[in-house]
């Protein structure tokens, strides 16, 4: 097992650690448990980071040198990365830690998986992968799922803060923030994931006429990247059109994740151009 495969396996409980700290801050209330989470969060991250790089001079070192973004394992690694990257910035924006139990879990989930991969090993690129629109298509789906994954996160929130009853509620409902508040930054999350996968649409559609030579075929994951894109429309276009707040957006948001879900897992077992992920 070479170097970078055993960083990135230690980043896994680096930020199973981080996520049960995070839950310990809503149970308890204790910004001790808050601190330490992010702390651990902010290490994982620094760690995870130094896996990809390394691995990325691996694959040069084996004269197939390409970013580390070319199967399901390293695209798993690379969606964690985002996820955590972009919820520090938003930690650090809001300046609250009680996102962190609803968020921090999916970055572990995804390393998790990652481990179960049977192509963890660095492999050389196919030709339909060996395009320099490649980065730029990656890095613009991924950074849109993890910002549309925080607000699955801030939807899932904004439903168990409406499970509150009573005058005096248990810490746990008293920790979260107030439904407008969360309201508001699902509608951000969603803005700015939004943009990015209308990013990796228009990256991945250049790439496809490089490739195959056409812009549009519909493959499976380019029908369901579509889909997904169309939820996400709707959501926004039933905010601005007919003010819809709340609960509708926070299930909303939740049923759009489902659907990024199945365009990045679900359809690799369907048969189709993409099939290699």
């Amino acid at each position: 097992m070479i170097i970078n495969t055993v960083i990135l396996s230690w980043v896994t409980f680096i930020y199973f650690g981080s996520a049960i700290f995070y839950i310990f801050k809503m149970v308890t209330g204790k910004e001790f448990w808050g601190s330490l989470a992010s702390i651990i969060a902010f290490i994982g991250l620094i760690a995870q980071t130094a896996g990809l790089i390394l691995r990325w001079l691996e694959s040069y070192k084996m004269g197939i040198g390409h970013a580390p973004l070319s199967n399901l394992y390293e695209s798993l690694i690379f969606f964690s990365w985002t996820i955590v990257l972009l919820y520090l910035i938003f930690e650090w924006r809001i300046k609250t830690k009680n996102l962190g139990a609803f968020v921090i879990p999916f970055a572990f989930f995804s390393m998790a998986f990652a481990s179960l991969s049977v192509k963890s090993g660095i492999q050389p690129l196919i030709p339909a992968l060996q395009s320099n629109w490649l980065i730029s298509h990656v890095i613009t789906c991924f950074f849109g799922y993890a910002a549309l994954t925080i607000a699955c996160g801030l939807g899932f929130m904004y439903l168990l803060k409406g499970l509150e009853k009573g005058e005096k509620p248990h810490l746990f409902f008293r920790l979260l923030p107030g439904r407008e508040i969360v309201d508001e930054l699902t509608y951000q999350s969603v803005v700015i994931g939004f943009i990015f996968l209308t990013l990796g649409i228009i990256t991945g559609s250049v790439w496809a006429y490089s490739a195959w030579g056409s812009y549009w075929s519909w493959d499976p994951k380019e029908t369901w990247s579509l889909i997904t894109w169309l939820i996400y429309a709707a959501m926004l276009h039933s905010r601005f059109v007919r003010g819809w707040r709340g609960k509708r957006m926070a299930i909303m948001s939740i049923i759009g994740f489902a659907s990024v879900l199945f365009t990045y897992f679900g359809v690799n077992y369907l048969p189709g151009l993409h099939s290699y992920f």
